[in-house]
């Protein structure tokens, strides 16, 4: 599958100093400071509705960290998904009277136009989950074969992943098991299937039913995969057996983070799957959460069709923390309007306060777990001395545009 285009980032002077995550498993913040090249795996769009804000905040994320690996000097080895084959998918385009591959295709296409707008640094690997089937039935295949895997008995062909394969189910997100109870209906999970060892066990594969799509799968007989083993073995395939980030959305840490991980780290007796698990928080609209059910999100490709710069769209969802669960206003646009104006008159100018010391501020507000908030008090700072003729460096300006450009990605 196609990523989007890339853009150049600058190269800054100097080498930016190593980043420091929260881990949700470890419940803090660490260094992850890779030796060689960084590998990360972030999980992507189901192309029903994209590309939402929610969507656009967690790609913007992990696009930071990318950023913050390369000013540091560390080569990035990154791989997204598409998951183009799951029920959500298949509902919308029964509900729209679509051809479902059209939905995806269309949608996909769609995000991928987004995340060129908002100058998201494209992945190495961008994979669709239908050209990995193969790949993933056969995975499936070994962990039945390992007593780790189960087919139900009920004539379905549907097979499920035994929880205690790996002794350790529940370390990345903390929760306690009537915790996982409580969320799994709600995400995807079926606790109440008759036949399975625990309720909480997840799908690996399901077998083939009368008018859904289908694919070969060996040994597994016809069906289409489950959610979570798709992006276990999607990294595993290009990334190796133990990553430095896994990451999505905070709704992603239960059940399907955890159950990647699991299945990962039973096909190869190595854990922790991840050194960090890495999420983003959720956006809401005027007070409320964003959701599909209440028919109130709010689309990039929306946004930019009413002509608001995508620099503003990024300037506004990094103006909060990203761990933090925070709110789409049209205040929050329109103050990150006005920063970027701002912002680019500050760069417009002949001189300003020193360049060093702008870079050396922003580099350590990202570095301490991507504090954007902090960084943009930084750049604010310099700008506003800059307009208010605080101006000793000429060369300041321009290295203002490349700092804000390569660490934050914001063209000016």
């Amino acid at each position: 599958m196609e990523s989007w285009a890339g853009h150049e980032v600058p190269r800054l002077p100097g080498t930016g100093e190593p980043l420091a995550l929260y881990d949700s498993a470890r419940q803090g913040v660490h260094p992850s400071d890779p030796a060689d090249a960084a590998s990360m795996y972030v999980c992507g769009i189901t192309p029903y509705d994209a590309t939402h804000l929610g969507h656009a905040a967690t790609m913007i994320t992990f696009d930071l960290v990318q950023r913050m690996w390369r000013d540091a000097g560390r080569p990035v080895r990154y791989v997204q998904n598409v998951t183009d084959i799951d029920d959500p998918l298949l509902e919308r385009a029964a509900r729209d009277g679509e051809d479902w591959v059209v939905l995806a295709m269309r949608e996909t296409a769609l995000f991928r136009e987004d995340m060129e707008a908002l100058r998201i640094i494209p992945p190495a690997h961008y994979v669709g989950a239908v050209e990995s089937i193969p790949d993933i039935a056969d995975k499936v295949e070994v962990l039945v074969k390992d007593g780790a895997a189960y087919r139900l008995d009920d004539g379905t062909g549907d097979v499920y992943f035994d929880i205690s394969a790996t002794g350790r189910f529940g370390y990345e997100s903390n929760l306690t098991r009537e915790q996982m109870l409580e969320i799994f209906p709600d995400r995807g999970g079926d606790p109440d299937r008759a036949g399975k060892r625990d309720p909480l066990d997840p799908l690996l594969w399901r077998g083939a039913r009368e008018g859904e799509p289908s694919w070969p799968g060996g040994d597994l007989g016809p069906g289409r995969p489950g959610w979570h083993i798709e992006c276990a073995v999607i990294a595993l395939n290009l990334l190796g057996d133990r990553i430095d980030v896994q990451g999505g959305g905070n709704d992603l840490l239960f059940p399907h983070h955890e159950a990647s991980a699991a299945h990962a780290e039973r096909l190869t007796g190595q854990a922790p799957f991840a050194e960090h698990y890495v999420h983003a928080g959720m956006i809401g609209l005027d007070g409320e959460k964003m959701s599909k059910s209440r028919g109130n999100l709010v689309f990039v490709s929306r946004l930019r069709a009413d002509k608001v710069d995508p620099m503003a769209i990024r300037l506004a969802l990094i103006s909060g923390h990203y761990r933090s669960d925070r709110t789409w206003t049209d205040e929050l646009l329109t103050a990150a309007q006005e920063r970027l104006a701002r912002w680019r008159q500050a760069a417009a100018a002949p001189a300003g306060p020193s360049g060093a010391e702008l870079l050396a501020g922003v580099r350590a507000r990202l570095a301490d777990d991507l504090d954007t908030p902090g960084a943009l008090a930084v750049a604010d700072r310099w700008a506003e001395a800059t307009l208010a003729g605080a101006a000793d460096d000429p060369e300041a300006p321009a290295l203002f545009a490349n700092t804000v450009d390569a660490l934050l990605g914001i063209r000016l």
